[in-house]
Parts: C-alpha cells; sequence; structure tokens
C-alpha cells in the first residue's frame, strides 16, 4: 500500500508540499472522459443502433441506397444479404451492412407537403377575410384609395 501511494504522490507535481490529496489530480482525467463519452461514444453507439433496427427492418419492397450510391429496389431478403433490382433486367446481390439508407417513400412526403400547403392556403385565406372591410362605405374608402391602372397610378 506504501508504493502505491508514494507513486500517487510522485506523480502530482507539488503534492507533498502542499499536503493536497493526490486523488485531486485525476478530476481532469474524468472530465476528458466524459466529455469524450457525450461527445464522441455515445453518439456513435446511437447511431450504430439506428443503422442496426433500419438493417434488421429491410423488407421486399423498399427502396435502398447502397454505400457505392446505387438506388435499387428490394426483391429478396436472405440472412446477410439482400438481392435488389437495379433496373428491368439487372439484379444484384448486397451484403445487408452495404445498405446505406432506405428512402422514405415520396408519395408520403408530397401527401403531407400538400397538407401544408393547403394549411397555409387556408389560414391566409382567413386572415383576408379577417382584415378585408365589412361596410360598403369602407369598401368605397378603400377603392377610392387605390389608384387607377389605367392612367398608371398617377392623379
Amino acid at each position: 500500500m506504501n508504493l502505491l501511494t508514494s507513486f500517487l504522490l510522485m506523480a502530482t507535481p507539488g503534492a507533498e508540499a502542499t499536503g493536497g490529496n493526490p486523488l485531486v489530480s485525476f478530476v481532469p482525467f474524468i472530465l476528458i472522459i466524459a466529455i469524450f463519452y457525450f461527445l464522441i461514444i455515445r453518439p456513435q453507439n446511437k447511431k450504430q443502433k439506428e443503422t442496426q433496427k433500419m438493417l434488421d427492418s429491410l423488407k421486399k419492397g423498399d427502396k435502398i441506397v447502397t454505400i457505392g450510391g446505387i438506388h435499387g429496389t428490394i426483391q429478396n431478403v436472405k440472412d446477410k444479404s439482400v438481392i435488389v433490382k437495379i433496373d428491368d433486367n439487372v439484379k444484384v446481390e448486397f451484403s445487408r451492412s452495404a445498405i446505406s439508407s432506405v428512402e422514405t417513400p415520396t408519395k408520403d412526403k408530397d401527401e403531407k407537403d400538400a397538407k401544408e400547403v393547403k394549411k397555409i392556403e387556408d389560414n391566409m385565406a382567413k386572415s383576408s377575410a379577417e382584415s378585408a372591410p365589412s361596410s360598403p362605405e369602407a369598401e368605397a374608402t378603400a377603392s377610392a384609395a387605390k389608384p387607377d391602372k389605367k392612367d398608371g397610378g398617377v392623379e
């Protein structure tokens, strides 16, 4: 035990003179390890789990992109590989690990975009209906304030 404490005391410069705790010198190392864990190791593990989940959920008909950038549709799923249809008469067998991503169907994306556009248009229509003049006198005043298009807006 004396050998261990003397080693720890030698590892910390000035620890003998100040009488400080040798474990305090390990705090920066612990902080560095914690930073590495939260900034590097944890996100990498999370991404690896997501990739494995994506590879396990592959099914026939999924549109995929390989690591090499080849786009195709899965025709058959095997234990460690998939058969991908690239063109009409071209089928290639890839290892599951060669699949980079599964493309989301554009039909669902187009439907979501159309719904968002419709929602925005409805909100604009409501806001313009609310800001429109309600009485005929206000409409006459508003139309009189607008310049005529015939003479280029110059009075």
